[in-house]
């Protein structure tokens, strides 16, 4: 894979000029050769740090200090930069500062390559990387801050004791959230009026000659505005090049891996096969299914049937919390030949692709249920249908009807609309599991179906789990070219229409 290290030292060559400061605008690719190994390690570990930011920017205040200590900590934890150090002794564990920048510069540029096929994952990715950034460029102290702005053509500079002195009564007028106490304290940068637009709109900065004199926490404003330009032109042109990027079969699988990558609990790992048992399956839809599978246990009770798209999520989701085989052959007869199917016709076409989806027909693999991001990202429903995401597939008026059937507050209807809106499907829908499990803050980061159903019944049991065991350990499901291999087989498999 072009992108094999061969120096290491800072300064040594052009490449690593871009390490020499903790912060970068990303405009310089990476020139360096890497493995696939460390190519697949480095996006997952950036996009593990990406959901990171979404979640913390939605549950905290950003920049309090409980968005801080926890953001310094999975920086921390996936070995990325999280202080301005340019220090780059290796320390007694763990990467150099050098590594941790190489890594930093290395993972955007690949989750680039993932994240500009739509627009959907084009703004995701860009709201995020926003956010780290302003994250880590808020964090550096004054110098390096002014060295970073002159480093990436944005001249401008910082006002003298002198000049501040003289405009002290003008800075204090202008300037918000600026007092008397601080104004000889802060930083002031004098920046060409239309590189401050947003600030001059909103009457936060002093306006003299053509310059505005911009305080310093408010330069993060101008800063962020043209990281977010540079970033969105260059996923557009990422975007064009796509062919060639796809025409090769070692990265294709892997880059549409990533776009709808789950990096949590392995569900399709069954330890706890028949605890469950039929009769209690439409309790549990009411009290611990997420609103995807509740609804498609309401539809299969409804209409006796559901179309491959929901038979496939859902009958992946039952597998994960222990349906045995022989149950999950029972209920989807017993369901089906109340409808139109009879006995016959459902062993004939149906029941072969049950037994497929446990790994007992065709090439035995062992099938994982449906990820969020791969319920929210791949198979849209269309007419008819009953699978998807409702918080990303509902229109919003008939998810207000369903949450309010389900006799959800109306204060928590709005506030989880309002997740919906800014495209934070998976935090409404750890929403509607605090409003509906009476939990003022969950202690997880939802993003699987099978992980709602087990945090339910820790919830409903006291903390403890009696339906599965914990112990199951933690990967990324399946290689991205098995995961797009056994995916097609089971929806060629399931379409029946």
């Amino acid at each position: 894979m072009q992108f094999q290290r061969r120096h290491r030292k800072l300064g040594t060559n052009p490449q690593s000029e871009l390490y020499v400061q903790p912060l970068q605008f990303y405009g310089e690719p990476p020139l360096e050769n890497i493995s696939l190994a460390e190519f697949e390690t480095f996006a997952v570990e950036r996009l593990k740090l990406l959901k990171t930011v979404e979640n913390l920017g939605v549950s905290y205040v950003k920049h309090g200090s409980q968005y801080k200590l926890k953001m310094d900590n999975e920086l921390r934890l996936l070995h990325f930069p999280y202080r301005p150090d340019t220090n780059d002794k290796k320390p007694l564990t763990g990467p150099s500062e050098f590594e941790k920048r190489r890594k930093d510069h290395i993972s955007h540029f690949i989750l680039r390559l993932a994240y500009c096929q739509t627009e959907d994952l084009r703004r995701w990715f860009i709201q995020q990387e926003v956010d780290l950034f302003r994250y880590r460029f808020t964090d550096l102290p004054p110098q390096q801050k002014l060295e970073f702005l002159h480093k990436n053509n944005l001249k401008y500079n910082t006002l003298s004791d002198k000049e501040k002195n003289e405009l002290s009564d003008k800075l204090l007028m202008s300037s918000y959230s600026v007092s008397g106490v601080t104004v000889e304290k802060l930083e002031f940068y004098k920046v060409p009026f239309q590189d401050a637009l947003d600030l001059v709109r909103s009457r936060k900065v002093y306006l003299k000659a053509g310059f505005a004199f911009v305080p310093q926490q408010d330069i993060v404003t101008i800063v962020l505005n043209d990281f977010r330009t540079r970033l969105s032109k260059a996923l557009a042109l990422t975007a064009r090049s796509l062919p060639a990027v796809h025409s090769d079969e070692r990265l294709h699988p892997l880059l549409n891996h990533l776009s709808h990558a789950y990096l949590g609990q392995d569900y399709s790992i069954q330890k706890n096969v028949g605890k469950i048992s039929l009769e209690q399956i439409d309790s549990l839809s009411g009290k611990s299914f997420p609103l995807c599978m509740r609804q498609l246990h309401q539809a299969l009770r409804e209409n006796h049937h559901l179309r491959h798209g929901g038979r496939m999520q859902y009958g992946l989701f039952l597998k994960g919390i222990g349906i045995s085989l022989e149950q999950a052959l029972q209920f989807w007869r017993s369901e089906f030949i109340r409808g139109k199917v009879d006995a016959d016709k459902f062993d004939k076409a149906y029941a072969y692709g049950i037994r497929h989806m446990y790994g007992k027909e065709g090439k035995r693999a062992d099938y994982t249920p449906y990820s969020c991001m791969k319920v929210i990202l791949s198979n849209p429903p269309s007419q008819g249908d009953h699978h998807g995401c409702p918080f990303r597939h509902s229109d919003p008026e008939l998810l207000k009807q369903k949450l309010q059937f389900y006799k959800v507050s109306p204060s928590s209807i709005t506030q989880i609309l309002e997740l919906v809106k800014g495209m934070h499907f998976q935090l409404a829908c750890q929403k509607y599991f605090e409003v509906t499990h009476n939990v003022e803050d969950s202690s997880f980061s939802l993003s699987h179906p099978n992980q709602y159903f087990i945090e339910s019944q820790k919830v409903l049991g006291g903390g403890k789990d009696p339906k599965r065991e914990v112990d199951v350990p933690q990967k990324v499901q399946e290689t991205p070219q098995h995961l797009a291999e056994t995916s097609e087989d089971l929806e060629a498999l399931f379409k029946d229409g």
